[in-house]
């Protein structure tokens, strides 16, 4: 089921796909259809992607101004390709680690994650089309799946770094993106963001909750393995201002990602 999203090309029919999976799989669990294996697979590399976004380095990715209607048609798109990414790594997750042996709790954990992202994809999309744009419309940032391949052989490596950074980093500029679209009244875009914004704490929490249980199956400190792994799968340190209200909230204290942040003088720690 998660090769078959992994493989899929077009952003639509692959959310389509991954929805209806997740919708299986739960009903599975409920005891309302015959029981769901957990087997292994073989996923690809790279996931499939449609023709369109262009894929350009992050330094070619032309920067638009937030406040203008290009500005923010780009920053819904830029959402959108986040978010078509976010299906493509929970999926991988299930699929590449899946000879791990894991509790139930961590399939429904993911599976619902990666619904959650289909769901996201779909309403960012609808609030690009209500502006007379479209996924695909916009050149997109390729750099998006270089953690999952610098993680592809270390379970531990990509729980790290793409929930508990990739994902965690979404809780910090979240709001602002929020306060853009709410000055420009548009309604949909900050009722999608705001669903979004929600819902990914649950997405990093359960990044924290399934390395802290590898942690413990391996004796083995969880903060010092974070800090190792993000030092050699993070390419540069981690930004701050951080949302350490809802990074708490998703289980991940100050001291995991304080130490790794650019350098800020201790008395404006507080402020940020």
């Amino acid at each position: 089921m998660a090769t078959e999203v992994l493989t899929t090309a077009d952003g639509k029919a692959k959310t389509a796909l991954s929805r209806r999976h997740a919708a299986a799989w739960f009903a599975s669990r409920n005891g309302d259809a015959p029981a769901i294996e957990v087997g292994v697979a073989k996923p690809p590399l790279r996931p499939a992607r449609p023709d369109r976004p262009e894929l350009l380095d992050p330094r070619d990715v032309p920067k638009r101004k937030p406040g203008s209607p290009a500005g923010r048609i780009a920053l819904l798109h830029a959402v959108a390709h986040i978010e078509l990414n976010a299906v493509d790594l929970h999926w991988d997750l299930l699929a590449r680690f899946g000879h791990v042996p894991m509790p139930m709790g961590f399939y429904d954990d993911w599976v619902k994650a990666a619904d959650e992202e289909s769901k996201h994809f779909n309403l960012v999309c609808g609030c690009l089309e209500e502006l007379d744009s479209h996924y695909g419309a916009l050149p997109a940032h390729a750099g998006m799946w270089r953690a999952a391949e610098d993680t592809a052989d270390d379970f531990m490596g990509r729980l790290a770094v793409v929930p508990m950074v990739l994902e965690a980093r979404g809780l910090d500029v979240t709001p602002g993106m929020i306060k853009v679209f709410r000055n420009a009244k548009a309604d949909s875009a900050v009722a999608a963001l705001e669903t979004i914004y929600s819902e990914e704490v649950a997405h990093v929490a359960y990044g924290s909750k399934w390395f802290h249980f590898l942690c413990g199956r391996e004796d083995c400190d969880p903060k010092e393995v974070f800090h190792a792994l993000v030092r050699k799968y993070f390419h540069g340190a981690l930004k701050p201002p951080f949302n350490e209200e809802k990074r708490a909230e998703a289980g991940i204290p100050p001291d995991f990602y304080w130490p790794l942040a650019d350098e800020v003088p201790a008395r404006n720690r507080g402020s940020a």
